[in-house]
């Protein structure tokens, strides 16, 4: 067992014999020499700090055969495929998985019997398998290795029941030293870890988390579709993942990087695997630039030159987060990470925890919280990260983050925060968020009357604040845990102990103001380059312009071009009618129909100011999406029922009211009435169609619901601002 000098040569000419290299990486020596000394050892590393070497190059070297447990079929094939470039021997490495029929399964138990291999990978599902138990019993087994360990703790970002079966079962098999690696546990996370595998006397091995070469930046999520591809199409040739969390998003966004010229594939568990491995190979091989994928890929993929890392949906944990942003810049070069936020993502995953156990809830709760707090944070985004991890980032600026090279202003919040939390212990723990809000801005909605809260002391005495901000200093509370929300009851507020101590001895908080990022701030803010800002000066003549047109037409200027559609034309420059149909949410019939005066101005503008119009930017839709607006529209003009609209194109309720908000916006007629009559009492349908006729500002969902209340519910409001923007803008 290497001790001294001479071992420790050895170690480094199998090193060089084995993989060609000269030298090890951060702890990967001192990990070895302790498996090799027989030790249980628990690893904690980065990723791209070379954690796989820590467990390949010992089961080299030691007698019998080593067995890696890992969670995911491609992770096991990327290995044994590399293990196998190292060797002569094809039988090195193999794996036992479901993928694999009998005869596969046979010549790989072959092998291992006449001592070919020294890596046998399993699925843990896998390793509980009756037959593969007997059959391991048979044979020498150098040690245990657990990669992606994570996946044993509850409180890990990617749990899996199965993992925290595995000390049983190696302890029916045969114990031998056992050696557990991740990239990405927390105190709690590592504790959890070596509890269940009973190995609290292992030798623990942490490496730095600190990437400096990695660029972190949070971004509102305003438009990231054309904000990826512009990134895209202005880093040419760069490899990149980009995560979305279902599965439809994936396709959507593969299908329309790759109708603007960007060659993309999705990824995703529920595709087939043959399809799955061969989009994996060709991002490997550089078939393809982009992989639009879900969590479901990047675990172990040893690529070196991923140079960006985008996140269209914020990650359910930090961990999670942690591990994807970590798959850039693996070789140490540029690394950036872009990851779209909104509060409303965040209320979605707590949704979608509703009906899990309550331990599990409170568990996701907790693991969200966190990511709501970086991403709402002005500190330095590697400060915040690290210390999650445990570990202190003393610099006062890591130069590499949104937050260190664009400091947002910060205003003292904490007379406003004890202010919220007396108004919330006033009316007790039956109300939401936006109910506390609505109270203290004094906004006479339904809910708050049908309580008697406008005749409250705290009704109105923050009306000169903005609900955004009221909104920040609420979650700022439950970020510190003065406030809660209720598991049982989704969504529903309460003071806590340690609120009501705040009240008593309130100590300073700030909030960061928020940032709206238009496109010229964009330009100056992100870390690579990004063009295309509008032109001001005349998206306020279209302003004007529509104003004009409203007038005339007697409408709300949104019924006529939504504030996005103006930004567009201010960008792109529009001047002929096909030109206009490019417009998001522009259509033919708006563009027939309001298009010409419009036209008109854009053509007298770019004439005056030489302007060079940056038609090659145009974000291309996607041209199949039309398949699905002519089956929608053909089945409204047939007088269909909305479900079954939605179940023939395999839609929600919800994806399909926004295909046809989106028909809608870009100027086709739809007649819905015949729905309205099956589902809506004409009363409601009439005080919502005036709301939007008489009193809207603009066409926002969120200003129609405080405004309207509780009486109303989201659906039926969008129902009847479909009918409206048809009526009255169609």
């Amino acid at each position: 067992m290497p001790q001294n000098l001479t071992d420790k040569e050895l170690l480094h000419r199998k090193l060089k014999e084995y993989f060609g290299f000269t030298s090890f990486k951060g702890n990967q020596e001192a990990v070895i020499l302790n498996l090799l000394a027989k030790r249980d050892t628990f690893v904690l590393m980065p990723t791209g700090g070379g954690k796989s070497l820590c467990y390949q190059l010992p089961a080299l070297m030691m007698d019998g055969v080593a067995i890696i447990i890992s969670p995911l079929i491609a992770l096991m094939k990327n290995q044994v495929d590399a293990m196998r470039t190292f060797s002569s021997n094809p039988g090195i490495a193999h794996f036992l998985n479901s993928s694999l029929n009998k005869n596969a399964v046979q010549q790989v138990r072959e092998d291992v019997l006449a001592g070919k291999t020294k890596l046998l990978y399993f699925a843990p599902e896998s390793l509980t398998k009756e037959d593969n138990i007997a059959f391991l019993r048979k044979i020498k087994i150098s040690f245990y290795a657990i990669d992606e360990a994570h996946c044993i703790s509850e409180w890990g970002h990617d749990f899996r029941p199965e993992y925290r079966r595995i000390r049983p079962i190696i302890n029916d098999i045969g114990t031998a030293p056992l050696i557990t690696l991740t990239a990405t546990a927390t105190p709690k996370v590592q504790m959890d870890i070596q509890k269940n595998l009973g190995m609290t006397d292992a030798t623990v091995f942490k490496s730095s988390f600190n990437r400096p070469n990695l660029y972190y930046e949070l971004r509102p999520k305003s438009d990231p579709e054309r904000d990826i591809i512009k990134y895209i199409k202005q880093n040419p040739g760069k490899s990149g993942i980009i995560y979305c969390l279902s599965r439809k998003k994936v396709e959507e966004l593969a299908e329309l990087l790759v109708a603007n010229g960007i060659k993309a594939l999705p990824y995703h568990a529920g595709m087939d695997a043959q399809t799955r491995a061969d989009n994996q190979d060709a991002f490997l091989m550089e078939g393809v630039e982009v992989i639009v994928a879900t969590i479901a890929f990047g675990m172990g993929i040893d690529k070196p030159d991923v140079r960006f890392v985008i996140h269209y949906d914020i990650p359910k944990s930090l961990e999670g987060y942690y591990q994807e942003t970590g798959r850039a810049g693996r070789d140490g070069g540029e690394g950036y990470c872009l990851t779209f936020y909104s509060y409303k993502d965040i209320q979605k995953l707590e949704k979608f925890m509703q009906g899990k156990p309550v331990a599990e809830q409170e568990i996701g709760k907790l693991l969200l919280l966190e990511t709501a707090s970086y991403a709402e944070s002005s500190m330095c985004r590697r400060k915040t990260l690290l210390h999650y991890f445990g570990e202190e980032y003393t610099e006062e600026n890591c130069g590499s983050c949104d937050n260190c090279c664009h400091p947002r202003p910060q205003v003292d919040a904490t007379r406003e925060l004890v202010t919220a939390l007396k108004a919330l212990r006033s009316i007790g723990d039956k109300f939401k968020i936006d109910h506390l809000v609505s109270m203290l801005l004094g906004k006479t909605t339904a809910n708050i009357k049908s309580y008697g809260h406008q005749k409250s002391e705290w009704f109105g005495v923050g009306k000169s604040k903005s609900d955004r901000f009221w909104n920040a200093v609420i979650r700022q509370g439950l970020i510190m845990g003065l406030i809660d929300k209720n598991i049982e009851n989704y969504g529903l507020i309460f003071i806590t102990e340690a609120g009501e101590k705040y009240i008593e001895h309130p100590t300073v908080v700030k909030v960061a103001e928020d940032r709206d990022y238009d496109e010229e701030e964009r330009e100056q803010e992100s870390a690579p380059s990004h063009g295309g800002a509008a032109d001001e000066t005349l998206f306020a003549m279209l302003k004007d312009l529509r104003k004009k047109v409203a007038r005339e037409h007697g409408l709300p200027p949104f019924v006529i071009f939504q504030d996005p559609s103006l930004e567009d034309m201010s960008m792109h420059y529009p001047i002929t009618i096909e030109e206009m149909q490019n417009i998001s949410g522009v259509g033919a019939g708006k563009a027939k129909k309001f298009g010409e005066e419009f036209i008109k101005l854009i053509k007298a503008y770019v004439e005056e100011n030489d302007i060079v119009r940056p038609q090659d930017m145009v974000v291309k839709a996607v041209a199949n999406k039309s398949g699905i607006k002519i089956f929608i529209i053909q089945s409204i003009d047939r007088q269909m029922d909305f479900e079954d609209i939605a179940k023939a194109k395999n839609l929600t309720f919800d994806e399909l009211l926004t295909e046809i908000e989106s028909i809608v916006n870009s100027g086709t007629k739809l007649n819905i009435q015949y729905y309205l009559n099956q589902y809506m009492d004409d009363d409601k349908v009439n005080d919502i169609y005036l709301y939007f006729k008489e009193d809207a500002e603009s066409d926002s969902l969120d200003e129609a619901i405080e405004e309207l209340g509780s009486d109303y519910t989201e659906e039926e409001i969008r129902l009847v601002r479909i009918k409206f923007l048809c009526e009255a803008g169609n």
